[in-house]
């Protein structure tokens, strides 16, 4: 059900449950106050139809599965009402007799009453589909915010990870620059010990070159 046409709904049967209240109390006055009183009534009953225009310009625009019910619950809605205006129009009408009056509050206003007491039985209804319709939305309102809280948590933690990754990230480029560092400075001893090995070969050959050369003068004189 259109949950714009349960509201106008609701806003009826309080309607219809107030009016039939002030019908009864009017039943009971005289003169000047039951002129007043009808005139509140009347304005009343105005509202209720304009509620009943509502309801019926937005069960027309609705699914033809759903309009039937909704149609059938308007019908009741209007003679609910017709009822209400037939009770002020005894009531204004020959009101000077008190056994009028006594008739509406015994027997006339039953019939009021008894549609009151079936509109209030709706309107009830009507009420706990809009709670259960509110536990609903807060249930799901808080699902949301647990939802929330959750992905808040998730994005930390990945937060967390893609820090320590660019730490880590952080440590392999310094351990690559030491690792380029102690690669040069190796090559730098090798080759400076290669150049020694040059200078020792070198010296080495020089010697046995002057032993030779001391031996030979030595031998031939």
């Amino acid at each position: 059900m259109s949950e714009v046409f349960e509201g106008y709904e609701r806003q009826y049967c309080e309607a219809s449950a107030s009016l039939t209240r002030k019908c009864t109390a009017a039943a009971a006055l005289q003169g000047e106050k039951l002129k007043q009183k009808a005139v509140e009534i009347k304005s009343g009953i105005d509202g209720a139809e304009a509620l009943i225009r509502k309801m019926d310009l937005e069960a027309r625009n609705l699914q033809p599965s759903i309009r039937a019910g909704l149609l059938a619950k308007i019908r009741e809605y209007k003679s609910d009402l017709n009822n209400l205006k037939g009770a002020l129009k005894r009531i204004t009408s020959g009101n000077a007799q008190q056994g009028v009056r006594e008739e509406l509050l015994e027997s006339g206003m039953a019939d009021a009453l008894g549609v009151s007491a079936d509109q209030r039985s709706r309107l009830l209804r009507a009420t706990e589909r809009q709670n259960e319709t509110t536990d609903r939305l807060r249930d799901s309102h808080r699902t949301m915010l647990e939802t929330e809280d959750l992905g808040v948590s998730i994005l930390h933690d990945l937060s967390q990870q893609r820090q320590s990754l660019l730490h880590a990230h952080r440590v392999l480029d310094d351990v690559d620059v030491n690792v380029d560092k102690s690669r040069r400075t190796i090559g730098g001893m090798v080759r400076r010990m290669d150049r020694k090995k040059w200078i020792i070969g070198l010296v080495i050959a020089a010697l046995v070159l002057a032993i030779l050369v001391i031996l030979y003068f030595k031998f031939v004189h």
